[in-house]
């Protein structure tokens, strides 16, 4: 039988469930992608912020995307790392803790919805309207994009989270790799059906929200470059927009499998594994797509090779 403890403090997190052959293989895969993520993503950061030629709009929205992943990393790869190394009966954690790793990686998948929809308004206004581009993407104007991007990820996460801690706990167990919504209202014997509601909504909400944003703008861009017969705006808006939808798609993928795994029990395993996939692909790509795509980004770093070795 299970035991049930009202209200504790204490929680222990389930883990990944590996064998002691595969334990340190894994171990230091984890911890080199997260290494490798931290590294692209900053590195990423640091030439937005020091390279004059970037301080342009699309790159300054995209400046979101690179804090985001080291964000969402941080707050849940480390902990897992230690957990790694543990017996399950050690990996304890406090529920405060828990709570705070559920908000932040529920607010950064939350947000690389939210900032990719405003990359795609960006590019829309870029493609669609060049010449009151600069007109309408101000420096404030990226500002209150950029506001908005994470403020509505927080109120929308801010509820979700809400909900969940008023609920009373009689359980200890989050069977999870690490904390989320749905394992913290797992905790709880009370009815959770308005954290299901809400749960779905949120989800229905981002992702049609989301979707609805890429497949509009899109539309409007595609039909631009069809009617249009400059080359040189096709060819840079194809460069911009396919990079764009390609870090969009990834996300979006690996989010979906995360959500629809949630609703079956019987397979925690792929859905933890899922859940770091899904984490570790979307952070690891999306500088080097956006590196590779961009001509500014390449003379920059072409340029900074090239004073090295002289």
């Amino acid at each position: 039988m299970e035991n049930y403890t009202l209200n504790s403090f204490t929680l222990q997190l389930e883990g990944l469930n590996i064998s002691e052959d595969s334990l340190y293989p894994i171990f230091f895969l984890f911890f080199f992608f997260y290494l490798f993520i931290l590294l692209v993503n900053a590195g990423m950061m640091v030439l937005i912020l020091i390279d004059k030629s970037l301080h342009q709009p699309m790159y300054l929205l995209f400046f979101n995307l690179p804090f985001n992943n080291i964000l969402g990393q941080s707050i849940w790869v480390p902990r897992l790392l230690i957990d790694m190394l543990r017996p399950p009966s050690e990996r304890l954690i406090n529920y405060y803790e828990c709570v705070v790793q559920a908000f932040i990686t529920h607010m950064s998948g939350t947000a690389a919805h939210t900032v990719l929809m405003i990359m795609a308004f960006d590019r829309y206004v870029a493609i669609c309207n060049p010449l009151h581009y600069a007109i309408i993407m101000t420096n404030k104007m990226v500002i209150k994009l950029t506001v908005s991007a994470w403020g509505v990820a927080f109120v929308l996460v801010g509820i979700l989270l809400g909900l969940t801690v008023r609920l009373k706990r009689c359980r200890t167990l989050i069977s999870n790799s690490h904390c989320d919504n749905a394992s913290l209202f797992k905790l709880s014997c009370e009815d959770v059906f308005i954290n299901n509601v809400y749960g779905i909504a949120f989800t229905v909400f981002l992702f049609t929200a989301s979707v609805g944003t890429m497949v509009l703008t899109y539309t409007k861009i595609t039909v631009v470059c069809l009617t249009s017969k400059n080359k040189s705006l096709n060819s840079k808006a194809l460069k911009t927009c396919s990079t764009h939808l390609f870090v969009y798609l990834i996300m979006f993928l690996s989010g979906l499998l995360i959500v629809v795994l949630h609703r079956f029990p019987q397979y925690s395993d792929y859905r933890k594994l899922s859940e770091i996939v899904g984490h570790i692909i979307p952070g690891s790509l999306n500088p080097i797509i956006y590196g590779v795509q961009s001509r500014e980004i390449r003379k920059f770093m072409s340029t900074l090779f090239q004073s090295r070795k002289i």
